[in-house]
């Protein structure tokens, strides 16, 4: 199955790396590129569906599509909802396993690229002083800059002068690119 698996997905130009068992991809080193993981339910040692639980809670999870020749609806259900792109039993079509692939590798750039986007975020929030921290976490809760001022116990002044500079900074061009930015971060 492996070997026809490969040559299938050697045809239509993906660069993939198969593996005999979880040790085996766990021992490899991952690249640095948008991928997906298609895994078998039965695998010597760890079972596929208890890897796939174990990716989902890693801090970078990769796309897994579930395949087996044994699977009950139960086990789909479980499969999708720990967040398997696509769960398909044996024998499949070979279109639907590279529909499910390049499903996989969409959901994946996607997370890259929202992470990308956090990193540069959290990187411009780290060139903030303390005090345009605390403005900014007052602004982008609906505070008025007089509010945010009492609530910091400085000027008016003060508050716009820093929450200007914690615009230019975090390079929002207004109020509500800076709200969305501090939503993406939790803020």
């Amino acid at each position: 199955m492996r070997e026809a698996l490969d040559s299938l997905l050697r045809s239509v130009g993906l660069d993939i790396s198969c593996f005999g068992s979880v040790a085996e991809f766990l021992g490899a080193p991952r690249p640095d590129i948008p991928s997906c993981l298609v895994l078998d339910v039965r695998l010597p040692g760890k079972s596929g569906m208890d890897f796939q639980k174990e990716l989902a809670r890693s801090d970078a999870p990769l796309p897994v599509i579930i395949m087996t020749g044994h699977g009950d609806i139960a086990m789909s259900v479980q499969a999708m909802k720990t967040g398997a792109v696509d769960f398909l039993p044996k024998p499949f079509r070979e279109q639907d396993l590279l529909d499910a692939i390049a499903a996989a590798l969409d959901k994946d750039r996607s997370r890259r690229a929202q992470k990308a986007e956090i990193d540069i975020l959290r990187e411009r929030l780290a060139t903030l002083s303390e005090g345009e921290r605390g403005v900014v976490a007052l602004v982008v809760q609906g505070r008025l800059n007089k509010q945010v001022a009492g609530d910091l116990g400085v000027s008016e002044i003060t508050v716009k002068v820093r929450r200007a500079r914690a615009m230019r900074k975090m390079q929002a061009g207004s109020l509500a690119e800076l709200i969305k930015m501090a939503a993406k971060l939790g803020i």
